[in-house]
């Protein structure tokens, strides 16, 4: 018989042995599988870093792109842009169109007639806004060319014709959000684009004149 208090008795019985390993490797188990976790979570990070590094821009930055919606009424070949912005700027802006399709503008509109040499884009889209049809020529084109632009110009008071460089073709035909690229003024669609879009439903401030700003050219 062991004495009472002998080391012996203290002795963990089988069962108590068999518990206490089996925590003791569930413990192990649980820390093995926290530092396997530990690179899986790191690198999660890291993706979701350099997803927010290569995220593209808001719609807001990027700058619109010309679709051929073949809407009903449109001069075939007209492009629409959108989203356009609206705020009024008191310095130069670069604009992703030639010419400018619409933006931000300066707090001036360009009165809207006829122009032998080039206006400032800022205020000829703000003229946009109004729903002027802004055409742009070369500076190339011919005697005979210029005074049919003038004559259009003469047709209506939200018609803006002025001389631009760097045209991706002899004319160009701009509404808010619209544009025409032509190779003649004699093309029927340059009429049929001043019709459609005079004023026309794409215009922010359908109310608002296109007299009574400036006729400075700088």
């Amino acid at each position: 018989m062991v004495p009472a208090g002998s080391a012996a008795q203290t002795e963990p019985e089988p069962y108590f042995r068999t518990t206490f390993t089996t925590c003791r490797q569930t413990v192990q188990m649980r820390r093995l599988a926290l530092l396997a976790l530990i690179p899986v979570a790191f690198a999660a990070c890291n993706a979701e870093t350099v997803t927010s590094i290569t995220r593209p821009p808001t719609v807001s930055t990027i700058a619109p792109v010309g679709v051929d919606m073949h809407l009903p009424g449109e001069p075939a070949g007209t492009l629409t842009f959108a989203p356009l912005a609206r705020n009024h700027v008191g310095t130069p802006i670069e604009y992703p169109q030639t010419p400018p399709v619409g933006g931000n503008h300066n707090r001036a509109w360009q009165n809207c007639q006829y122009y032998d040499t080039s206006v400032p884009n800022e205020r000829a889209v703000h003229s946009l806004e109004h729903g002027a049809v802004w055409i742009v020529y070369s500076p190339d084109t011919s005697a005979a060319d210029r005074q049919v632009l003038r004559a259009i110009a003469d047709t209506g008071d939200h018609i803006l014709v002025s001389e631009y460089q760097g045209l991706p073709s002899p004319i160009v035909a701009t509404a808010w959000g619209k544009q025409l690229q032509l190779q003649s003024v004699n093309d029927p669609r340059l009429n049929e684009f001043v019709k459609a879009f005079q004023r026309g439903p794409q215009t922010p401030e359908r109310r608002a004149t296109c007299r009574g700003s400036t006729s400075e050219t700088t």
